[in-house]
């Protein structure tokens, strides 16, 4: 009888663990998946364009962050940036130079192979893994959702690394859930940008931590309100309310939401890209941006808006975008938006689309 019950015990331990196995995320995935690396891979190995000038693009990048030292914070504190402009950047930048190191590191190895970028990508997570216990003040939050993708993206990358110490690889699965992924759900119950934000970091971490329910969560609350926020004629409700700023703040919510969706597709299979209510959607929003960007004078909102540059400080906005869109959509007038700027990085403040060209998205 005992001998009965012991192989009982054993037989439902291994059907969990089988059960567990099954329902856990493909690693990596979320944002780069494996299929996605595989074909870039090999459009790389043939020297296609525009994937090859694009990894180079990216060897260079990360090649600069190899003698680079971390700035982690213990206390990421940001104030607000109409409050403190000049603290909030300070901060800010702690993340963002460290997170876009990692990030740039993670995808190098991904597809070169080569250790030297592994292990300083695990330089900069271990870093923020062991020393980041908290955010603060206005601003913290927000900065560290928007910010903090970088970081998460990055541990997804890195995930197969074998040589990934187990303490280190505990410690910042830990910093995902307690500190990253606590301040992403803090704001994504917000009505503007910050709930994109909030939910896209969210989702990433739950992808990261195999957390279904959470994932399914950010999914509904994604559904909930996508409608109130992009009008019938596709104006972003929340952000042409930022003056000069409208067309910036329109594509700094469009950004985070497109990446939600590309994580939902990738992580369910579930297209929300295809979402129609009304006559509003997420191409009618992002139509509406490409229009205003290119005509500025016509924006009813405010005069002369501020618009995206190539010169700009953070990088090419909305051309990041739009370059990874033509991808989900294929609209002509995306790549003819894009073409000149091939190919597309964006390597400052937030990070969302930040390797388009090189890493498309494709829904099929």
């Amino acid at each position: 009888m005992k001998q009965y019950h012991l192989k009982a015990f054993l037989l439902s331990a291994v059907i969990l663990f089988c059960a567990a196995t099954v329902s856990a995320n493909e690693h990596p995935g979320g944002m780069h998946t494996k299929a996605q690396i595989a074909y870039v891979k090999e459009q790389i190995r043939q020297k296609k364009e525009p994937f090859y000038a694009a990894s180079m693009q990216l060897l260079a990048k990360a090649d600069q962050a190899l003698s680079s030292t971390h700035h982690a914070l213990a206390d990421l504190s940001i104030p607000g940036y109409y409050i403190k402009p000049k603290e909030h950047r300070e901060n800010s930048q702690s993340i963002q130079t460290d997170g876009f190191a990692a990030y740039a590191c993670a995808l190098a190895w991904q597809l070169t192979g080569e250790k030297k970028y592994a292990e300083k990508a695990l330089y900069f997570l271990n870093a923020w893994g062991a020393i980041n216990t908290r955010y603060s003040d206005y601003d913290g939050p927000l900065v560290l959702s928007y910010s903090g993708t970088s970081m998460v993206i990055a541990g997804e990358l890195m995930r197969p690394f074998k040589k990934w110490e187990k303490a280190d690889r505990e410690r910042f699965a830990g910093w995902v859930k307690n500190v990253y992924r606590e301040a992403a759900n803090q704001i994504r119950h917000r009505k503007n940008n910050w709930a994109d934000w909030g939910r896209y970091g969210s989702m990433l971490a739950d992808y990261y931590l195999d957390d279904e329910a959470d994932m399914a969560e950010n999914i509904r609350l994604i559904k909930s309100d996508l409608f109130d926020k992009i009008a019938v004629d596709g104006h972003m409700v929340e952000e042409v309310k930022r003056e000069k700023n409208g067309l910036w703040y329109t594509y700094f919510s469009l950004a985070p939401i497109t990446a939600s969706c590309w994580v939902a597709y990738n992580t369910t299979g579930e297209n929300l890209f295809t979402l129609e209510n009304g006559g509003r959607s997420i191409k009618k929003a992002l139509d509406y941006l490409l229009y205003y960007q290119q005509h500025p004078a016509e924006w009813k909102w405010f005069n002369n808006p501020n618009t995206g540059s190539p010169t700009s400080g953070t990088g090419f906005w909305p051309a990041n975008l739009f370059d990874a869109m033509y991808g989900i959509y294929k609209d002509e007038t995306y790549r003819s938006f894009t073409a000149p700027h091939l190919p597309v990085i964006y390597e400052k403040h937030h990070f969302a689309w930040t390797f388009p060209t090189l890493m498309p998205a494709i829904v099929r």
